[in-house]
């Protein structure tokens, strides 16, 4: 069993799996992505791409690509609006203002529906000569031993069945993943008993109707009625498209349910609706009780699902990807660790979970207690008080920033602990995000980075940088190293080392050099 068709199989080339692939390839990693679809599913679902996420599809070289693919203006944005019983009354206010984090991101959001996504990632990869891709097939099983796993692997339309070796196997194979099942790897469940509607129609007329909301592409509607739950428009195209979630009634059809009314109830008006697509969906949140089973690893839906709230779900799972990908890279070219490879559950696990916590299930009962407590019939100014004040908070999208600092390969604080929880800043913070920062050059920080490791030298003291020059050669261990003066705004970094990993998050940061460097690099790849 020691001979090997690839050194990854992706079982799953959505958006996650491709965007995995894409990571591994340009990294000189061969791999091989299963799809079971020849062509994406048009289906407008993972359309809010946030401004970090957009940072990856740089480090991709596929930005431009995708913002060419959009298909709605870029002066909509990625914000939406928050309306009070129907989408067209009288209370409404601006909500998920992304634009208040632009100034710690390199680039700026971008909007556009799935399908179109994972065009522009086939295109890309296509590209990566590393990368294989097998369409019309579906991921059957997995076994694994001690050199490799073996994938077996089943033609979608026909009788055909083939088995895959390689070093590892990524289960991105969506929700229902059968790689996560054949591994072996449980889930946890919060059924929230919702039986939830997703339609996708045409309508002119609702567009005319939204032009009272300029710059916006998606509305929540909240009603007393559905307890905190939404009803959710979005639009797919500018001009007649869009799309719709909404509880219904459990037992509820195609066929026994007038979704035209429903669409108008939601709305607060009538309109003309031609409908294209018609599903249903289990409101629940699920999340695997670990991410990795030995040689087989799991990503993006088959890892973690949750209602489309905030566009949480598609952005979760490329930072998955990110996380996952440099780390397999690393391992597969010597010079990433056992420690590396495990650290890609505990860093990417509980911001999940804390994603949906903190965020998901929070956004449900805090409206729900708001609607419970609030009402303009009874008394107008009391909840005219506190809808300003939902007005005028923008906590969830300053306070969303997830991080590692309870990882075992960085320098986090002292009983820190990985979560979706956190603080924009611009401080270099070991287990944070970096922020974007100009060069004395003119050149922008993020764009001198390497692909390994990245030691930012900031007037330092001397022989620190000759210190990380020689562990790192002594290790195999890739490091760009940027030099620049410490003023000129880079004070704001507060640190003159700073060592960062290749998905930008910072691994280590100091004023003076460490004791040993190489301690420093062995953790941070975990060598130790």
């Amino acid at each position: 069993m020691s001979k090997f068709d690839t050194d990854v199989v992706i079982v799953g080339g959505g958006p996650v799996g491709m965007g995995l692939a894409i990571e591994l390839g340009q990294r000189g990693v061969p791999v091989t992505v299963v799809e079971r679809y020849e062509k994406p599913q048009p289906i407008p679902k993972g359309q809010n791409l946030n401004q970090r996420t957009m940072e990856h599809f740089h480090f991709w070289n596929a930005e431009k690509e995708l913002r060419a693919a959009r298909t709605v203006p870029p002066e909509y944005g990625i914000g939406g609006l928050t309306a009070y019983r129907t989408l067209l009354g009288e209370y409404h206010y601006d909500w998920l203002k992304r634009e208040l984090v632009r100034p710690y991101y390199f680039t700026d959001n971008e909007r556009l529906p799935q399908y179109a996504t994972e065009e522009v990632l086939r295109a890309r990869a296509v590209q990566i000569p590393a990368i294989d891709i097998v369409y019309g097939w579906s991921g059957e099983t997995v076994q694994q031993d001690s050199d490799g796993v073996t994938v077996t692997i089943v033609e979608r339309n026909g009788p055909a069945r083939r088995s895959l070796r390689a070093k590892y196997a990524v289960g991105c194979d969506g929700s229902h993943s059968a790689i996560r099942e054949a591994a072996g790897i449980s889930q946890t469940r919060r059924d929230h008993d919702k039986l939830m509607v997703l339609l996708v129609f045409r309508s002119e007329k609702l567009h005319d109707y939204l032009k009272r909301y300029p710059g916006k592409s998606f509305y929540n509607v909240l009603h007393p009625e559905l307890k905190g739950y939404w009803l959710f428009f979005g639009r797919v195209d500018l001009g007649s498209t869009f799309f719709f979630h909404a509880p219904v009634p459990l037992g509820t059809t195609k066929d026994n349910f007038d979704f035209t009314a429903y669409l108008h109830r939601a709305a607060g008006a009538e309109f003309p609706v031609e409908f294209e697509h018609i599903g249903f969906w289990d409101l629940r949140i699920a999340v695997a009780d670990e991410y990795r089973k030995g040689r087989v690893f799991i990503a993006g839906d088959a890892a973690h699902s949750h209602p489309p709230y905030g566009g949480f779900g598609v952005n979760n799972g490329f930072e998955d990807a990110r996380n996952l990908g440099w780390k397999l890279a690393a391992a597969l070219q010597g010079w990433g660790g056992e420690t590396l490879l495990g650290s890609y559950d505990l860093e990417r696990r509980p911001v999940f979970e804390s994603t949906a916590s903190d965020f998901i299930e929070n956004f449900i009962e805090e409206d729900r207690a708001f609607l419970e407590t609030h009402d303009p019939e009874t008394d107008r100014e009391a909840f005219e008080t506190e809808w300003k004040k939902r007005e005028l908070g923008a906590a969830e999208v300053q306070s969303y920033e997830p991080n590692y600092e309870g990882s075992p390969v960085v320098y986090g604080p002292t009983g820190g602990v990985s979560g979706a929880v956190g603080k924009h800043e611009f401080t270099a913070r070991p287990g944070h995000h970096l922020a974007p920062q100009d060069l004395s050059t003119g050149n922008k920080l993020h764009e001198e980075f390497g692909a390994g490791f990245t030691l930012i030298a900031l007037d330092p003291e001397d022989n620190a940088v000759t210190r990380f020059r020689t562990a790192a050669a002594e290790l195999g261990v890739p490091l760009t190293v940027i030099d620049d003066s410490y003023a000129g705004g880079r004070e704001r970094l507060q640190a003159r080392l700073i060592l960062m990993r290749p998905d930008q998050f910072v691994a280590w940061a100091a004023d003076t050099p460490p004791v040993d460097a190489k301690a420093v690099l062995k953790r941070a790849a975990g060598l130790s």
